[in-house]
């Protein structure tokens, strides 16, 4: 199955994994998915939601709590634990939703390999049980990632654009 450019799979009862290939080195895809300035410019879902809260504390026990307004005023809150960070290749993490809609504690994690300047990230994320793997799918899961990826590419395009006439405008030695 595919959402725009996210390819989907569910290769286990329990798994869903989620690939997409950014055009961005993978250092500027990991500050994407771990600086919390970065963050709320992009992880927040479909379009109308927002990111209104970010705290990342990246590292090994470290936790992240993010908070997800709709346009009427739903807010859906989620955290968890870092268990593996390795820059720029690797983050493992527990994820948990203040109003629990996907039975219980999942591990997501995200493996970012890079090849001739773009990145592919993929995230496989383990639920607790084949139920809530499946519930996770019917719930539009896969279209707030695809509009969040799709940020994301816009993101690290702009960021990339801005570098390129930044290098533009500064003399060389």
């Amino acid at each position: 199955m595919k959402t725009g450019q996210l390819h989907v799979t569910t290769p286990t009862e329990r798994e869903i994994v989620m690939t997409r290939i950014f055009a961005a080195p993978r250092t500027a895809v990991f500050d994407a998915l771990t600086r919390p300035e970065l963050l709320k410019c992009w992880c927040y879902g479909p379009d109308g939601w927002s990111m209104v809260d970010c705290e990342v504390d990246l590292r090994v026990g470290g936790t992240y709590r993010f908070v997800l307004r709709g346009t009427d005023g739903t807010r859906m809150g989620l955290g968890g634990v870092y268990r593996e960070v390795v820059p720029p290749e690797r983050i493992v993490n527990t994820e948990v939703f203040d109003q629990d809609w996907t039975g219980g504690e999942t591990v997501a994690t995200t493996v970012l390999e890079e090849e001739g300047g773009k990145t592919t990230l993929t995230s496989t994320v383990r639920y607790s049980s084949k139920e809530a793997r499946d519930a996770a799918l019917k719930s539009g899961m896969l279209r707030g990632a695809g509009a969040s990826y799709d940020r994301l590419e816009e993101l690290l395009v702009s960021a990339a654009a801005r570098g390129s006439r930044r290098e533009a405008r500064e003399p060389r030695a």
